[in-house]
């Protein structure tokens, strides 16, 4: 059975200043997203589903989804304030989405088979998909085995400000913690640092592997996440800014024993547009990826 891709496109981009998701960076026109499903679709995935905002439905469906049409089977699935379980009520001062993993449950619905999930505005590279896509194509024959590829630190990282990453933990090649750390920079000299809680900063080695936000799931992971939305929602309905994200739903589960994540290596170097300034650091980017022939003149022709 081949894998899904499932792409979280529902998000504006604060720091970037626009919606990155329909940004043409490539030299053609191409979007990130563009990439991501080229890569995909050569790795051996089957399907695409995005979720996305209803309100840019009709510029999503022209601007992108008519690229694929012949090439890969599509679906749209929606992330909206009120997609809530049963039972409970989106409070009427809320006007921030419930996160990246209240995202991945609105998946549940067309989506039956082992799946990758991915950011629409990150570049993560050929080699990130071929890694993920044969993990998910093995036999899986119990509940909670899970993976996530964990790019190098030092392949992550922005020259125009820092970033924040989950850096994960890992016992015999399994993910045991994934903690946050925020002002993630590269030094004049190449070394890699980050603020610790007093605001020293610490030495992260290169290739300690990160979170990019590429999980892999099987199909029970949505029961899963249900259960543990429905606890956030117990707690955190009424706190504005509150989110439900991947991260913290899995480690709920590795915590309770339930799930296994495999950690996957990836020499790919990640990009993305997480300032404006980043911008013309990608389009060069990824001419130069199409000039060294890693990408043929047009992705979709």
């Amino acid at each position: 059975m081949k894998p899904t891709l499932f792409v979280l496109a529902a998000g504006m981009g604060s720091r970037y200043g626009g919606l990155k998701q329909l940004d043409p960076l490539g030299p053609n026109g191409e979007t990130i997203m563009d990439y991501s499903v080229f890569d995909a679709l050569r790795a051996g995935f089957g399907k695409v589903v995005f979720v996305i905002r209803k309100d840019f439905e009709d510029d999503f469906r022209e601007k992108i989804l008519s690229k694929y049409e012949n090439h890969i089977p599509v679906s749209v699935v929606f992330q909206g304030l009120d997609a809530l379980p049963e039972g409970y009520t989106c409070p009427a001062d809320r006007t921030k989405p419930w996160g990246t993993n209240h995202a991945v449950l609105m998946g549940k619905s067309v989506i039956n088979e082992p799946f990758a999930v991915i950011n629409a505005d990150d570049f993560y590279g050929r080699d990130a998909f071929e890694v993920i896509a044969k993990e998910l194509s093995r036999d899986h024959d119990r509940k909670g085995d899970y993976c996530m590829v964990g790019f190098r630190v030092g392949n992550t990282v922005t020259e125009n400000g820092s970033v924040s990453r989950g850096v994960c933990s890992t016992v015999d090649g399994l993910l045991s913690s994934v903690v946050e750390r925020t002002a993630i920079t590269c030094e004049p000299d190449g070394t890699i640092v980050y603020a610790d809680d007093n605001g020293e900063k610490v030495q992260l080695d290169p290739v300690t592997p990160v979170s990019m936000n590429l999980w892999g799931f099987t199909p029970d992971y949505f029961d899963f996440s249900e259960r543990e939305f429905k606890k956030f929602l117990d707690e955190k309905l009424n706190t504005p800014k509150s989110e439900y994200y991947i991260p913290s739903a899995v480690d709920t589960l590795i915590k309770s024993g339930e799930a296994t994540v495999k950690v996957l290596d990836t020499d790919s170097k990640w990009f993305g547009v997480t300032y404006a300034a980043d911008r013309d650091g990608v389009v060069a980017k990824l001419a130069e990826l199409h000039r060294q022939g890693a990408y043929p003149e047009k992705l979709f022709a």
